[in-house]
């Protein structure tokens, strides 16, 4: 476990005013990490604007702030405007990249002071202070040691958000960098007054009809090489319609067929609903094959056994025989 800046607990302590703002298209641990932290500064009498992209994801509606969530750079400047320069901060929590801030990049990284939480080993550095430790679980337990350091309760809300934040970033405990200071971190948020069977039921027990129907198309996908030890599924724009669902509906498939004994890597390769011609990837191992690597070819990032990226103007199946040959031809030096 490292050591949080002072400067970042200073620039808490001292700001009134405060922005918030994950990466885009944010998953648990980003939006988690947000409200959570959110709900603890405004508990310190402290005005706070959680800025997103987006819409929160279905999946993370339930958590306690997500409705008071605001979008557009019309709502950042009249934030940002109301008070004198210099006297509001930003915080970019679970970002690997400045690119991840979206269209707010170019407006944040102008601002000052601008400050960073983050886990990913991708992330090379930027913002006026910056606290990346890429062996943390998630940037969910590090914003829970922030606030410990500066004393701050921590309400039931606010640790419902941060366990959120864990759970999902660590696979419900289950991936490397879980450790024993997470289920420390877990085990005091239980105190706060978290249940777990509530949240569990929320992320993993609440699917849609239509989300059953597309993993099912999803399925129907699978194909294995390398002996089996890499799988890749795929979900086209027909399929959302075929299926009754969204691209929201989407969340984790990439496990399934990571499930399998013999796969060491899995490929995801979606259409984005939104974007004709976009296809988003996501890649998962079981510690094999540096995903965070591959990615990193192709303008993304992420963890050593969690990553993704997107590419604009190309082909669904072009993109997954690129990914799939990629992570082939890696496995096949080791």
């Amino acid at each position: 476990m490292g050591q949080h800046p002072e400067a970042l607990q200073h620039l808490l302590h001292r700001s009134e005013r405060l922005v918030l703002v994950p990466h885009v298209r944010p998953d648990g641990d980003a939006v988690g990490s947000m409200l959570g932290l959110a709900d603890v500064l405004e508990g310190q009498g402290k005005q706070v604007l959680r800025l997103l992209q987006g819409e929160v994801p279905p999946l993370y509606r339930f958590l306690p702030g997500s409705e008071r969530t605001q979008t557009g750079l019309e709502s950042l400047e009249r934030f940002v405007t109301a008070a004198s320069p210099g006297e509001t901060a930003v915080v970019a929590l679970d970002c690997g990249d400045a690119s991840r801030l979206g269209v707010y990049a170019e407006r944040l990284l102008g601002h000052h002071p601008l400050a960073v939480i983050d886990h990913h080993r991708s992330n090379g550095g930027f913002g006026d202070i910056c606290w990346v430790e890429p062996d943390r679980s998630s940037t969910g337990e590090m914003v829970y040691d922030l606030i410990s350091a500066l004393g701050w309760p921590i309400s039931t809300a606010a640790a419902c958000c941060l366990y959120t934040a864990i759970i999902t970033d660590t696979g419900s405990f289950r991936y490397e960098t879980t450790s024993p200071h997470t289920f420390a971190v877990a085990g005091q948020l239980l105190t706060a007054g978290v249940r777990p069977e509530e949240v569990a039921n929320r992320i993993f027990d609440t699917s849609s009809l239509g989300r059953l129907l597309l993993l099912q198309l999803a399925l129907g996908t699978l194909r294995l090489d390398c002996g089996g030890r890499v799988a890749s599924i795929e979900v086209s724009r027909g399929m959302y319609a075929a299926a009754g669902a969204t691209q929201h509906d989407t969340e984790d498939f990439v496990n399934w067929p990571r499930s399998l004994a013999s796969v060491e890597v899995c490929v995801f390769c979606r259409e984005v609903e939104e974007e004709e011609g976009t296809v988003s990837v996501s890649l998962r191992a079981k510690g094999g094959c540096d995903v965070a690597a591959v990615a990193a070819l192709f303008g993304g990032g992420g963890h050593r056994n969690a990553a993704g990226f997107r590419q604009r103007n190309v082909q669904l199946a072009g993109m997954r025989e690129r990914v799939v040959g990629e992570v082939v031809g890696r496995l096949q030096q080791q």
